[in-house]
């Protein structure tokens, strides 16, 4: 079966999350224009979740991207109703398009609707028991030939596969958040996974204008293999640095040292807030169920999630309070674990007095955002970091002990077999997190 066939009928289950609602919309978009043209064939996209409110959220949200997409789109969509004389306008042509994303869904609470899908995405919480459960049933209904991607973040697909008893017809394809913005998918096939399936996953990544970085079936694949001990590496600085700074005062140093000091899009922490403290939780514990030797566990993140203070974000997009208090998205206050409150921060009193602990930036420095599209980031970049080398500060320090034990992830989860090679560590730091340079470099070296 051609994948042009398979997407005649798709199901995404847990459509209605950040990760599903933008699947959703990335093969939304993808039906319509095989419909286009196709118009005697039927393209239907199932959109499962388990609450009708939030099934009329997506509904609303694919119907206000797919009108950007065409917006944006309208010359290449000109030529693709080239043989509708009767869409002359741009907004006759936008209008269209919009309504031929929609056409294609078909929103349910029911997991019998999706019956007759060929292939069927997963994007529920980083659950394993209920991910098995899910596709177990789903295995039930679909027929023998259907393909399984699933979008975790870090349980074993041949876990999930024996666990559904799918045979060999799923595969890890891990979007990176959010969907249809970020290039990346981490794919992910277990050794029983068919060929067949390996090949239209580079197919279907290649018609979602997606990079694919391929990485073996061990638990937190390479993307979490390195986030997750990051993390640790900064929770463990805190505890190193309780003699010099305040809990408050320490979360503040390494996540300036970790977005300035390296420039990074975000510190750690800020970054932690964003995927969800309690989801790095459940990730650190299914990699240390899942990888034998190894215990991932944070006091902090324990604690914080103790609390409830567990970060993510609203269904807006906008960030929700955890270790950082967000006002207008930016970051305002630090959580103070041992009160319970956040503390705001200060320019002229605590953070002016943990600053100059740490000691000013080197000379050359440039805030991320400005770097973005500066034709030249790379020589700026090496002067910089030439800089933070000759440095003795106690923020060059912190900055240069990041960058060995980044270094040193980086290698080990290719000596460990989780890579295929430093090459794809570094691409799904700089693609999937947006680094300006992966952490196997020559810079501070």
């Amino acid at each position: 079966m051609t994948l042009d066939e398979r997407l005649e009928s798709v199901a995404v289950i847990g459509a209605a999350g950040k990760m599903g609602s933008g699947i959703v919309l990335l093969l939304a978009r993808e039906m319509a224009k095989l419909k286009i043209k196709n118009p005697k064939k039927g393209y239907h996209l199932y959109a499962v979740d388990v609450s009708e409110k939030a099934l009329d959220g997506l509904i609303s949200y694919i119907r206000m991207q797919a009108r950007k997409a065409a917006e944006k789109g309208c010359v290449m969509l000109r030529e693709l109703y080239k043989d509708r004389p009767d869409l002359v306008e741009n907004f006759d042509i936008i209008n269209q398009f919009t309504q031929d994303v929609m056409s294609v869904l078909r929103p349910a609470i029911d997991l019998a609707v999706i019956k007759n899908a060929r292939m069927v995405f997963e994007a529920v919480i980083e659950d394993e028991d209920l991910k098995i459960k899910i596709l177990k049933q789903v295995n039930a209904i679909c027929s023998s030939d259907t393909f399984y991607f699933t979008n975790t973040s870090s349980i074993p697909i041949h876990v999930i596969d024996d666990g559904a008893d799918l045979g060999g017809r799923i595969i890890g394809f891990h979007f990176y958040n959010p969907p249809p913005v970020q290039k990346l998918v981490e794919l992910i096939p277990a050794r029983s996974t068919k060929k067949e399936l390996v090949d239209i996953s580079y197919e279907i990544a290649t018609r979602l204008r997606k990079k694919i970085i391929s990485s073996n079936d061990m638990a937190g694949f390479i993307g979490n293999g390195h986030f997750m001990r990051d993390i640790l590496h900064a929770t463990n600085e805190i505890e190193r640095l309780s003699g010099t700074f305040s809990p408050v005062d320490a979360i503040y140093a390494i996540n300036k040292v970790s977005q300035d000091f390296l420039i990074r899009p975000m510190g750690i922490f800020q970054l932690v807030d964003y995927v969800g403290v309690e989801v790095c939780q459940l990730i650190m514990r299914v990699m240390t169920t899942h990888i034998s030797g190894v215990t991932l566990e944070s006091d902090l993140i324990n604690r914080m999630v103790e609390k409830k203070v567990i970060g993510g974000q609203y269904s807006d997009g906008s960030q929700k309070d955890g270790f950082l208090k967000y006002e207008k998205n930016r970051v305002a206050e630090i959580y103070d674990i041992d009160s319970g409150k956040y503390v705001m921060f200060d320019p002229e009193g605590w953070t002016k007095k943990v600053d100059e602990k740490l000691g000013p930036l080197p000379d050359g420095w440039l805030p991320w955002r400005k770097l973005l599209r500066d034709p030249n980031r790379e020589e700026k970049l090496r002067t910089y970091f030439g800089n933070l080398k000759n440095m003795s500060t106690l923020g060059a320090n912190l900055a240069r002990a990041y960058f060995r034990r980044s270094k040193e992830i980086a290698e080990n989860l290719v000596n460990y077999g989780v890579a295929h090679n430093v090459e794809d560590v570094n691409g799904v730091l700089t693609n999937g997190f947006y680094h300006f340079y992966g952490p196997v470099n020559d810079y501070v070296s």
